[in-house]
């Protein structure tokens, strides 16, 4: 509690109850920042996987397109 200055008070003190505060902007601030977190995660596990993932594919159109004989293009 803080004093603040009342002019209609003998003493002119009174205890005046503490402001509340308004935070209901940090939670969307906080949400935003997880979505960002979540996304460069994505990002970063696609770039660090897609190697890999498009040679499973290519493997895979190799041999679909050696066991059918139709001689296809896997590029």
């Amino acid at each position: 509690m803080t004093r603040v200055p009342k002019a209609d008070h003998p003493g002119g003190l009174v205890l005046a109850p503490e402001t509340t505060r308004d935070d209901t902007g940090a939670s969307a601030v906080e949400y935003g920042l997880l979505v960002a977190a979540i996304a460069a995660v994505i990002v970063i596990i696609v770039f660090a996987l897609g190697g890999v993932v498009q040679g499973l594919f290519q493997k895979t159109c190799s041999g679909v397109s050696s066991a059918a004989s139709v001689g296809g293009n896997c590029s």
